[in-house]
């Protein structure tokens, strides 16, 4: 009922699979690239930070002024962490992102091929198979629907857990504000 692959078409996929993966594998290391020099960037800053805070104790005179030292280094921190969480995760969000464009246009290409492997089979059919013919096409719907539910729950996750983090981050930066105000005050 269903008709062979030709070599050529069996090349041709394998070529498609090649390609894809290479596309999925540049875009993995273009995540890992800008984590890299987003590290090697913090690292730099926080180097000079170090110098610049160390500095800054060795000049301290007295208690207060130490107390009035520290309050005045953990808010910036707090913020840094912030912003650092902020850009890895955009750089994981877009990655991911990437790769799931190219996943679905692969699963999208699949869906055509199979369709079109179904239309080919219904046409070569023998008298007497539509039950075998539409139990098939019932299939080939039931695993496209299916996989479309997957993608809106994973679409709607990703986006409850953007949500969920942005207000973490923006609660732990107020968190360490009102931390140091009282610190301040205290001093």
């Amino acid at each position: 009922m269903i008709t062979n692959f030709t070599p050529e078409q069996f090349a041709a996929a394998q070529k498609a699979n090649l390609e894809t993966l290479f596309g999925l594998t540049t875009k993995a290391f273009e995540g890992v690239e800008k984590l890299v020099e987003l590290n090697l960037q913090v690292a730099k800053t926080t180097l000079a930070e170090v110098a610049e805070s160390s500095q800054a104790a060795l000049s301290v005179k007295d208690a207060q002024e130490l107390l009035n030292l520290q309050a005045s280094l953990l808010q910036p921190s707090a913020e840094k962490a912030a912003a650092y969480s902020r850009h890895v995760y955009e750089i994981l969000a877009g990655t991911n992102a990437e790769v799931t464009k190219a996943a679905e246009a692969t699963v999208a290409d699949s869906q055509k091929k199979v369709l079109a492997l179904v239309d080919t089979a219904v046409k070569n059919a023998p008298a007497g198979s539509e039950g075998a013919v539409a139990m098939m096409k019932s299939a080939v719907a039931a695993a496209n629907n299916a996989f479309e539910s997957v993608q809106k729950a994973t679409k709607q996750a990703a986006e409850v857990a953007e949500a969920n983090f942005t207000t973490l981050t923006n609660q732990a930066v107020k968190a360490t504000q009102t931390a140091t105000k009282s610190s301040k005050k205290a001093a």
